[in-house]
This record gives structure tokens, sequence and C-alpha cells, in this order.
């Protein structure tokens, strides 16, 4: 039986390396397969420098919380702190309008290997990264309304109100090539982009490195 998240945290925090190991290698592909749609040549580096910053910070895990999406909320100010570093527009880069395809002088990315697999990240990479980021979250990481909140820290109200906003965005850019019947509403959207988890979950797996 696997051991539940939390009963590794406290072992993890009473000093037991092997459970801090566990935790690591449990979430290492879904880390880097967060980094790999956005900014591929750095994902194990920032994959390396999220589960840092989780050591760092371990004791100041809420038990209330979820460790997924902690980690993810790690990532996606590591993912911030990249795209910074590496724009010429510092002081005006907005996360929730600028997206990887604005950043793509700044930011290396490689070509999918896969016709889906391109057009669908090409569509996503013209969404602003806040969008980009909501979304692969919901769709290929099963996150939840609340998951969601947690990791951009705001309101479930509001963060519905940002799903409201990209999903929209997300069938505009999607129109081109999709099926009518995926764009016709939510609910087909949300089936289609959940189908095609494979594309994205095959071209992405990486396994954690040896300790």
């Amino acid at each position: 039986m696997e051991v539940e998240d939390h009963a590794l945290i406290d072992r993890w925090r009473a000093g037991d390396n092997a459970a801090g190991q566990a935790l690591f290698e449990r979430y290492f592909a879904m880390i880097y397969r967060f980094f790999s749609t956005k900014c591929e040549p750095e994902a194990e580096e920032l994959t390396q420098s999220t589960f840092l910053a989780a050591v760092r910070a371990r004791d100041q895990f809420r038990k209330d919380a979820s460790f997924k999406t902690y980690l993810f909320a790690i990532a996606r100010h590591e993912l911030h702190h990249l795209l910074r570093t590496r724009s010429r527009k510092l002081d005006k880069l907005d996360f929730e309008l600028s997206s990887i395809a604005d950043l793509a002088s700044s930011v290396g990315t490689k070509l999918a290997r896969s016709q889906a697999h391109r057009e669908i990240v090409d569509a996503l990479h013209r969404l602003p990264v806040d969008q980009q980021t909501l979304l692969e979250l919901h769709y290929w990481e099963e996150l939840d309304i609340a998951g969601l909140a947690a990791v951009f820290e705001i309101s479930a109200q509001t963060m519905r109100a940002r799903l409201y906003r990209a999903r929209k965005a997300l069938r505009d850019q999607l129109v081109s090539f999709a099926p009518a019947e995926a764009l016709r509403d939510d609910e087909t959207l949300d089936q289609w982009m959940q189908g095609q988890e494979n594309a994205v979950r095959g071209r992405h797996i990486a396994a954690p490195p040896d300790s």
C-alpha cells in the first residue's frame, strides 16, 4: 500500500531522508512535465530547484493543504523567476498578459515531436503564461477549483472567473484545428482536452535522477 503524502512529510520532518526521497520520486515526473511544456531545456534544472525550495520550506507546509498543490505553487514561482530573469522587458512583464510565444526569443523551447502535440502546445504558448499554467493543471494534472486557487493563491470565486476566461481564450486558439464538436461548449472542450492527456504525458516523461 502506498504511504500517504502527509505520513511521508511527517517522517521527512522528523529526519527520515528516505521519506523525502519517496516524495521526490512520486512527484518528479509531474513537476518535470509542468516545466517541459513551457521551457523544456531548463525543465530538469527547474524541477530540481522546485524540490530544493520545498526542502527549505518543508516546516512551513500546512497539513490541511495538498502536497501536490504546494509543489505546483512553488513550481509556478520558479517559472516566473526564470521568465523574469530571461525577459528583456523585466519591468513590464505581466504573466496574465505575456505568453510563452511572446517570450520565445528569451526562453528556450523545443518543438513537439507529434503533430497533435505540437498543435496543442503551440496553441497554449499563445495564451498568457498564467492561463496556460491554469489550463494544463486543470486538464492534465486534474486540479479542481480549490486546488487551482491554492496554486495561484486566490479565492475559489476568482479562480472560477479565470478558468472561464481561460477556456474561452483556448477555444479561440483551437478553432483552426480542433474538431468543431469539441469547441461547442465548456463540457465538450474539457472532454477533448482531457483526451489529449496521453499525447502530452507521452512526450514529457522523465525519471528522477539518482540520489
